[in-house]
């Protein structure tokens, strides 16, 4: 490790102000990221700002047919919500398959959908349900917010405060995952809502994004049939040596297929 300043900030106001007087500042949720990203000399900020202290940016609630998720809480917590169980009951499952115990019980949702690996869960959920991220400024539709391989439409100094997720009719998420690491060589998220089916798909391109030649194949019907004569360009596949993009771009299929299958059932 280098030096540099460490803070541990006990408001948003105060996180936000730690971060506009900082040289080059990094936030830090659950640090399941950016921790070892600093170990590995990847990232040097000049100060560490610590939202661990923050009350406030923790918690779940539903009002009505929405689920509210609060940025510092964790996936372990998400995936044992009896409040996310009955409502979303797909958001729950996917969250209790993040990683591994230690994983879900440190990493955090606004750390995760900050940091935006092309491989995690969450964005394809976001995406699939038609969330809307809370900042300190604004609120972003998911499909506005994550913008590229590990990228989002985050100012510097913006921050995470919530995620808001409207309960779907039915939602699946199916997943192929790395044995090792957990995170998804390709994920798929369907839900159907009264405006119709929106998919999430994650791990097969550089960032997280939504399946419209899938979508518009399904016809707002639940038949996994109607994947099979979809024509997805394996030019914007990642590949390495875990998949080829080949590879990916039949597994986006096969998984969309599955989490049809789920939703029906």
């Amino acid at each position: 490790m280098y030096n540099f300043s460490y803070q541990k900030a006990a408001s948003v106001d105060e996180a936000v102000a730690a971060m506009q007087a900082a040289e080059d500042g990094k936030f830090v949720a659950g640090g399941q990221t950016m921790l070892p990203t600093m170990k590995h000399r990847l990232a040097s900020p000049s100060d560490v700002i610590d939202l661990g202290g923050i009350a406030d940016l923790a918690g779940i609630a539903v009002d009505g047919d929405t689920v509210t998720i609060g940025a510092m809480t964790t996936h372990a917590a998400v995936a044992a919500s009896a409040e996310v169980g009955e409502t979303i009951p797909a958001l729950a499952a996917l969250a209790g398959n993040i990683g591994d115990p230690a994983v879900r019980n440190r990493g955090t949702l606004g750390g995760s959908i900050a940091n935006n690996d092309p491989a995690a869960d969450y964005p394809a959920a976001l995406i699939g349900l038609g969330a809307t991220v809370k900042t300190n400024r604004r609120e972003i539709a998911a499909e506005d917010f994550f913008t590229g391989m590990f990228e989002t439409a985050l100012a510097e100094d913006e921050l995470i405060t919530a995620v808001s997720f409207p309960k779907p009719e039915v939602a699946a998420y199916m997943k192929f995952d790395n044995p090792a690491s957990r995170y998804a060589i390709v994920g798929v998220f369907v839900a159907k809502t009264g405006a119709g089916i929106r998919i999430g798909v994650t791990g097969a391109t550089t960032c997280a994004h939504r399946g419209k030649r899938l979508e518009q194949a399904l016809g707002g019907e639940l038949n996994a049939a109607a994947i099979d004569g979809v024509d997805l360009p394996v030019d914007k596949m990642n590949a390495d040596m875990h998949a080829s993009a080949e590879y990916r771009a039949h597994l986006v299929k096969v998984m969309t297929k599955r989490a049809i299958e789920a939703c029906a059932a």
